[in-house]
């Protein structure tokens, strides 16, 4: 057993220590369960959308970028054709037999969302066999940085290192992850989190363009202009949220059939105009316009990228987050309207960056629960994080960084 190297650690992490403690507790699990010292080494990040809120299903616009929490896993090919993996911190095993794939059942959990990918793959043309896995996260689970993309990142990394000579892609290991989750999971995602958690680094991708022109490098952290990123988790909210989540795209979708398209990227703001009487439901009307003015803001973030202009890039994002409260209308649940979680916690972190006079916050990720990213200065970061602790817990706040090794091997 080799373990990973110190020069490895520390181009993904930034530094070794504390990195190898994790895959040394990994691989004693992998050995222990396992009953062998054979084994590689793998990590996906999660991910983080700077700006582009709920635009990738029609074909918009956005600047995301994977972040310094990762999953890890230690894996090996099993020499038959069963796949068993175990995550750390969850009860049982997934084990699938890989001649039986087509009796797995649908909408149950990791079992369905692993079954979904190596089906996946393997209509995509890519080679699967059995491997065992022992998988330790630190992705916070379902408050929108992407634990399950991360996840699928993950296990795509095994496959195609052990069986397919490193030949996928990051846009094969997202549509794969995608398939699953729209086939097995019966959840309406799209590329983002997943490409995001495959790529590495800030990424500016654009979803009416095919699959090579899809996805842009982009040079920027936060860091590059002494900011952190603080992730809040506020709490999960109570309701079912799918059918909220549903609801965005199926919106845009009815607006942009208003003018004769199927995708709001297929038009633009002007014909949206000329059409409201055609749309009868004003809310739809309202994520529609939301969807082109948010596509404007993610091309004023990534020049401000590109000419390192803070101010601009701050102003995007504030812009954003207030048209996803104001517009796009995902920051609370309409099931249950009196938890505010969300809304909650950005009016009490804009009462702090009001008074620093520096930063800002918005919805992050999907919404109607989940969390908020602050974006604020590091000498700001500490109190901050003291601050809003009071309100959520120190154990709901994650300050983070962008991270620009993606999902893959560890040598």
């Amino acid at each position: 057993m080799k373990m990973p190297s110190t020069a490895a650690l520390e181009k993904i992490y930034g530094e070794s220590q504390d990195s190898l403690k994790r895959y040394e507790s990994l691989a004693k699990n992998y050995k222990e369960l396992f009953q062998s010292e054979e084994m590689e080494f793998f990590t996906a990040p999660g991910r983080t959308e700077i700006v582009g809120n709920h635009t990738d299903h029609n074909g918009g616009k956005i600047l995301a970028a994977s972040i310094s929490m990762d999953t890890i896993g230690a894996a090996y090919p099993s020499g038959t054709d069963v796949v068993t993996i175990v995550s750390e911190g969850y009860k049982g095993k997934v084990i699938i037999d890989l001649n039986d794939l087509e009796n797995v059942p649908k909408n149950k959990g990791t079992l369905s969302l692993v079954a979904g990918m190596l089906t996946a793959a393997k209509q995509s043309g890519f080679q699967v066999a059995g491997f065992n896995a022992y998988v330790s996260t630190q992705v916070i689970a379902a408050a929108g940085v992407s634990s399950s993309a991360s996840f699928e990142m993950l296990i795509c990394s095994i496959v195609n290192y052990f069986f397919n000579e490193q030949r996928m892609r990051c846009i094969d290991y997202a549509r794969i992850g995608q398939y699953a989750e729209n086939h097995f999971w019966d959840k309406a995602s799209g590329l983002m989190d997943q490409m995001a958690c495959a790529a590495g680094g800030t990424i500016l991708l654009d979803f009416s363009k095919g699959d090579d022109e899809l996805c842009q490098q982009v040079d920027f952290s936060f860091s590059q202009i002494g900011y952190d990123l603080v992730i809040v988790n506020t709490g999960k909210g109570h309701a079912d949220l799918s059918e909220e989540y549903s609801s965005v795209p199926l919106e845009m979708k009815q607006a942009a059939a208003a003018m004769g398209k199927t995708l709001l990227c297929e038009s633009d703001m002007e014909t949206l105009l000329k059409n409201l009487s055609g749309i009868d439901n004003d809310r739809a009307i309202l994520r529609a316009m939301h969807f082109y003015e948010e596509n404007k803001r993610v091309d004023k973030a990534y020049a401000a990228t590109m000419a390192n202009d803070a101010a601009a890039l701050l102003r995007a994002i504030s812009e954003s987050g207030q048209s996803s409260w104001e517009w796009l209308q995902n920051c609370y649940s309409l099931q249950n309207f009196k938890e505010q979680k969300i809304t909650l916690t950005l009016a009490l972190t804009k009462l702090f960056l009001e008074k620093t006079g520096r930063g800002v916050c918005r919805v992050h990720g999907g919404g109607f629960a989940g969390v908020i990213a602050c974006i604020l200065p590091k000498e700001e970061t500490a109190d901050y994080v003291a601050y809003i602790s009071e309100f959520v817990g120190k154990e709901n706040v994650y300050p983070m960084n962008t991270r620009l090794f993606g999902a893959g091997h560890v040598e």
